[in-house]
């Protein structure tokens, strides 16, 4: 079984002989899509009313949480299971992840008739966790972070012989999130700003691919300043690990940053940018107020980055995407009571 032997991996994470770290192109996301729209639904884009008058712009929304898993990933998970190589489909997939792309790879395992197991760490959001089991995941829970939780996935596919589905070097998962821009370039060709937010860099590397690449719109990152990691890999060219990691929004939550999706955005990602967690918190709970939409916190550093600049905005279209919708029930309602206090202080 030396396929399943690792090899030399130029970030901090294993990876495998199968495991293609050349980054995909913008012909390999519309390659993507012939799967994408085979097997998901396209999502809406609408335009933000009350984000809109706030900011002076037009500004809309990619509604990527009206996807059956309620987030992006799932684009990409479709996307390399569908093209998985015989010789994986009996021993199966095993992936590490906080929800979004266990759920996803989970999403893709039952429609392609493929065994997974993900792993995710101790604490990991019970709502995502029930989310993958319902889709016939087998759920291991392993370590304190999605760190400790990947080095264990990484161990059961050189063990087990599982085939393990990185959390972002792995270009058919890139070129299949990337859909997603795909559909805002033909919905709105006209758009100056795209915001995303980083995590494993592999939605904002699909925008880049896409949005970036077809239009004259500025594509900009967003990452929790409390876990910087994509954000100095992208600033210092270091895939080094960083020893912060402390935010709330577990989908941005990892300290390792990822060789394939580093190399892509640093070669095309406009600007990046740090916010802070009280301003994506606020993101959260405004967004939710004001348009009645739940989301995760990794959604809202995209808004916490519009909100940084709001005057290079005025008058411009913006897109941001609504990325996923899977935010742990007790972190929502702390959310909004912190909110209500604050309000209370403040008469």
């Amino acid at each position: 079984m030396s396929q399943y032997t690792p090899v030399d991996s130029p970030d901090e994470t294993t990876i495998f002989p199968y495991h293609d770290l050349t980054p995909p192109t913008t012909r390999d996301v519309y390659a993507a899509r012939r799967i994408v729209s085979r097997e998901l639904p396209r999502t809406p884009l609408v335009r933000s009313e009350p984000l809109s008058a706030e900011l002076d712009a037009d500004v809309y929304l990619k509604r990527e949480d009206t996807l059956p898993t309620g987030a992006f990933k799932v684009r990409g998970g479709v996307t390399l299971v569908s093209g998985l190589d015989a010789e994986f489909r009996e021993a199966g997939l095993v992936a590490a992840s906080t929800g979004n792309h266990g759920q996803s790879i989970a999403y893709a395992g039952r429609a392609f008739d493929v065994p997974v197991s993900i792993v995710v760490p101790r604490e990991a959001n019970p709502s995502k966790v029930t989310a993958m089991e319902r889709l016939g995941a087998t759920v291991v829970h392993h370590g304190a972070d999605f760190d400790e939780a990947r080095e264990h996935a990484e161990r059961l596919a050189t063990e087990e012989g599982y085939r393990y589905v990185h959390s972002a070097n792995e270009p058919p998962l890139v070129a299949g999130v990337g859909t997603a821009g795909l559909e805002i370039v033909e919905d709105l060709p006209e758009i100056d700003y795209l915001f995303c937010p980083v995590g494993g860099g592999s939605g904002a590397s699909g925008y880049c691919l896409t949005v970036g690449a077809l239009t004259d719109a500025t594509v900009v990152g967003a990452q929790s300043a409390a876990a910087p990691a994509m954000h100095r890999a992208w600033a210092e060219g270091t895939l080094d690990p960083h020893d912060r990691m402390e935010t709330f929004a577990e989908g941005v939550a990892t300290r390792v940053p990822f060789a394939l999706t580093t190399e892509l955005l640093r070669d095309r990602l406009d600007e990046f940018r740090l916010v802070s967690e009280d301003a994506i918190r606020r993101g959260v709970r405004d967004v939710f107020t004001r348009e009645t939409i739940v989301m995760e916190g990794a959604c809202a550093t995209s808004l916490a980055a519009m909100r940084q600049r709001p005057e290079e905005l005025r008058g411009k279209t913006v897109v941001f995407p609504v990325s996923g919708r899977n935010i742990a029930p007790e972190t929502f309602d702390s959310i909004l009571e912190r909110a209500e206090n604050e309000d209370d202080s403040d008469r």
